[in-house]
């Protein structure tokens, strides 16, 4: 009899139990995240048409783009929403570094809302001055590399922030560099955020980037929290980093469920809320988990993107008014030449799984 009572329980037990592993926590907020993403996408959409949240288009953009004008935006709300609950569900709102991920992507998209809320109640497509934007997002990046600072300070490299510095391939050299840590993370955090807003100007290029850069990070997250792995490939084991990988889980099933209403034609756009978040989201990640110089791998189509207006802007003054492209960001160079928006989108695509590919292959090169 007592037999009878015992089986149920112990199965029971096994079940529950299951719920401590980090995989599959991370399993189920990336599953929760796109069915929120999926069921709760239509009912948003609707909403922003209702309140005429739709795109304003640059003047000085293709001509092909005129017929997205009115487009619903601000779908990064949907993103933000369908990443923070699962975390919410299924991870661990005691670990530091969780709390700093989703503090991050708040606050960075609530930059974002103001500038959207300025484009929508102006009616064009500038929203925030761009040296306001840029303050406000410096702002927030001080703030989170003093926080990460004095975490290393006060608790050290196990349950706070180490802040030796980690360069790829150089197992030896980790330079102890205290508050000369915070000016890096400063540089990576408004770069990042700003990279990727660059790159939102097609159907799907933007969400579909940053699904592939989410999706590394996130495997680079459970390896760098891993005891065994983190050892067995030579790179910095952050121990508190492993419930990190939940909230990567959980912004990789957000993005594939938003691309399923933004791939062309796009029925919704992420705006500044969708792209400042998600781009300050991934550095805040990589930080996290010390491998920052490899974001600029895991997220080099970002990087060239926002490289080819760096470039475009300064040969401009420099040269009195000659141009390096036909039109910068670099995905509009392309549009120029002739390419389909959905050609330009897919083979940036496939850049962006080359590079995430190669970052990964670079763990076994160490």
């Amino acid at each position: 009899m007592l037999t009878w009572l015992l089986v149920p329980l112990r199965n029971y037990w096994i079940f529950f139990n299951i719920f401590r592993y980090i995989t599959v926590r991370t399993s189920l907020a990336g599953i929760s995240a796109l069915l929120l993403s999926l069921i709760f996408g239509p009912m948003f959409i609707r909403f922003l048409r209702r309140r005429e949240i739709g795109q304003e288009i640059r003047s000085d953009g293709p001509q092909s783009h005129y017929s997205k004008k009115g487009t619903p935006s601000m779908g990064g709300l949907l993103i933000i929403g369908a990443t923070l609950v699962p975390t919410l569900l299924w991870g661990n709102l005691a670990n530091s570094y969780v709390l700093l991920a989703m503090g991050t992507m708040l606050f960075f998209g609530l930059v974002g809302f103001i500038d959207d809320y300025l484009k929508l109640k102006k009616k064009r497509s500038l929203g925030l001055i761009a040296r306001n934007k840029l303050a406000y997002q410096f702002v927030l990046a001080v703030l989170f590399a003093v926080t990460l600072v004095l975490l290393g300070l006060t608790r050290g490299p196990e349950s706070g922030f180490d802040l030796h510095f980690y360069v790829p391939f150089l197992k030896k050299w980790t330079p102890y560099l205290g508050w000369f840590y915070a000016p890096w993370i400063i540089f990576i955090l408004v770069g990042s955020s700003n990279a990727v807003n660059l790159a939102d100007g097609l159907d799907g290029l933007a969400i579909g980037l940053t699904l592939i850069s989410s999706a590394a990070l996130t495997a680079l997250t459970y390896i760098s929290g891993h005891a065994i792995f983190s050892e067995y490939l030579k790179i910095a084991q952050v121990k508190p980093a492993a419930e990190l990988t939940v909230f990567g889980g959980a912004l990789t099933g957000a993005c594939l469920g938003f691309l399923w209403f933004n791939s062309h034609p796009a029925q919704v756009f992420m705006g500044d809320v969708g792209a400042l978040s998600l781009g300050g989201t991934l550095a805040a990640i990589a930080i996290l988990i010390k491998q920052e110089l490899l974001l600029f791998t895991v997220a080099g189509v970002f990087i060239l993107e926002e490289l080819s207006v760096v470039l475009q802007v300064g040969y401009f003054k420099l040269s009195g008014g000659k141009r390096i492209f036909k039109m910068a960001p670099l995905h509009h160079h392309f549009e120029l030449l002739g390419w389909p928006e959905e050609k330009v989108v897919v083979r940036f695509w496939i850049l962006g799984i080359i590079f995430a590919l190669f970052s990964l292959a670079t763990l076994k090169l160490r």
